[in-house]
């Protein structure tokens, strides 16, 4: 049986999202999707204060069940995603207006909200895997909303990237069944006593996994949908992509690595070594890639895929204060690109300037939305009093704890992305506010979109600030999580 208010945040979104495109008026559309999104984010929050519920919905073997749970991981997850999803739900009362198909892309908007709570919420991997299979199904029609070639394009090869990568998971499922105690997540592992006879095999196995979910976290070599699905899709459906779709990779990826395989496994192995390299890698090339790319949103993407990886990097080291440093980089990237992507959103929306290029002078006819730009920039690159700051902080000194030479180089390269970072996003930021002495200002018109689109930003930015200046309650909470693992 246990607790039935767990399954509320994951069917309650899924159940109303697939009424959303018979409601034909626009203005009760709207208000139904943002009601629904703030009772869910509310139950969320309020299971955030409470752990220990569980509910077993369905079983066939001790291997194979349905059952879901809120510890620690899952209330992270499950709180940012559900307020940050609210949030982008207002800007696109906005944006969406000069898109068709709105009661369609609000349908796969909820409908994948719930499947997002699935995966936070899930007990084991059979739960986990299921819903991260839904997810992409789910997702895909907000790349390809607009269906222009390029977009359906972009969905297919989001699709395929996506099917592939969780098809490595699938296949390390298949071992786990055979050589752990059992395949719900308990922190430490649940590797049983044959694992050690058959290590390097079972860390070949674990490594396809990372590889395979590193899909959806934008890690090498699986990598290549982001910077193509990301400028197709509608500017809420690209900031919840790179602010929260990727996390969905992190988080099976934190499942299996801690709370199946274990640390004790894997730590100071040939497969840890590897894993770092594909991290350390990742964050230089998404860094580089960013820096090259003159398209706004494209170049985002190849941000983002720098900046998940900064988080792999955590994970991977094992080390307590990396790990938290990993999950704090979790709450920084995803508030920071969120409010990066919803700025470019409004810029595109408000003056159809795609390219860095066409930015000159854009701070002073958009002040506000390009202030919540150059703050989000300053987390990303980690200047304080930012969460990315912090959250860079702990990862490098979680780094220097490590008996790893390759952590150590993965500090110099977090330092060379910093740099890189500072490069092609201050860049945008001088141009916006000082386009110099030949611009013409008599062409300056206020482009400042309405309050849809400037609140949630506003409170993106603000949370930046907040969670810089103020981050001692989250780091108690992380903390209270790593205990358990370490």
């Amino acid at each position: 049986m246990g607790d039935y208010v767990l399954l509320f945040p994951v069917f309650f979104p899924i159940l109303c999202g697939i009424f959303m495109p018979f409601v034909k008026n626009e203005k009760l559309r709207e208000k139904i999707v943002l009601v629904i999104l703030f009772v869910e984010a509310l139950v969320v929050f309020c299971l955030a204060f409470g752990s220990g519920h569980s509910i077993e919905v369905w079983r066939i073997s001790r291997m194979l069940s349905i059952s879901f749970s809120n510890d620690g991981i899952s209330r992270l997850f499950s709180c940012f995603i559900s307020a940050i999803w609210f949030l982008a739900a207002v800007f696109s009362m906005e944006y969406m207006k000069h898109e068709n198909n709105v009661g369609r892309f609000f349908m796969f908007y909820m409908v994948s909200l719930g499947v997002l709570m699935g995966i936070s919420f899930s007990s084991n991997f059979m739960t986990m895997y299921l819903f991260y299979e839904f997810m992409t199904l789910m997702t895909m029609p907000l790349v390809l909303h607009t269906e222009t070639p390029e977009a359906i394009a972009a969905g297919l090869k989001y699709l395929g990237y996506s099917i592939f990568g969780a098809g490595l998971g699938l296949i390390g499922f298949f071992f786990l069944c055979i050589y752990g105690t059992t395949t719900e997540f308990v922190a430490g592992g649940v590797l049983n006593s044959m694992a050690q006879s058959h290590a390097d095999f079972l860390r070949v196995v674990y490594l396809g996994m990372m590889i395979g979910f590193g899909c959806k976290a934008g890690m090498y070599p699986l990598h290549a949908w982001l910077p193509t699905a990301h400028p197709v899709a509608p500017a809420p459906a690209s900031a919840v992509l790179s602010g929260i779709i990727t996390k969905c990779g992190v988080l099976a990826i934190i499942r299996t690595t801690y709370y199946l395989f274990g640390v004790d496994f894997l730590i100071g192995t040939w497969v840890q070594d590897v894993i770092l390299v594909l991290s350390v890698s990742t964050i230089f090339m998404g860094s580089m890639l960013a820096y090259k790319e003159k398209m706004l949103k494209k170049r985002l993407a190849y941000s983002s895929i720098s900046q998940v990886s900064y988080v792999l990097f955590g994970i991977f080291v094992m080390t307590p204060q990396a790990f938290c440093g990993a999950l704090l980089q979790v709450i920084a990237h995803a508030i920071a690109k969120n409010a990066l992507f919803m700025s470019a959103g409004a810029i595109i929306y408000k003056t159809g300037h795609t390219y860095v290029t066409e930015l000159k002078g854009i701070g002073k006819q958009m002040p506000i939305v390009m202030a919540c730009f150059t703050v989000a920039s300053l987390s990303l690159v980690g200047i304080p009093p930012t969460a990315g700051f912090i959250s860079k902080w702990f990862l490098a000194t979680g780094a220097l704890e490590a008996n790893n030479v390759i952590p150590v180089i993965g500090i110099v390269v977090l330092i060379i992305s910093a740099l890189l970072t500072a490069g092609y996003l201050f860049t945008i930021v001088a141009d916006a506010y000082f386009p110099g002495k030949d611009f013409d200002y008599s062409k300056l018109e206020n482009k400042e979109p309405n309050m849809f689109m400037i609140v949630p930003l506003v409170v993106l930015a603000a949370a930046i600030v907040v969670v810089g200046i103020l981050p001692s309650h989250i780091i108690d909470f992380f903390t209270s999580i790593t205990t358990d693992i370490f």
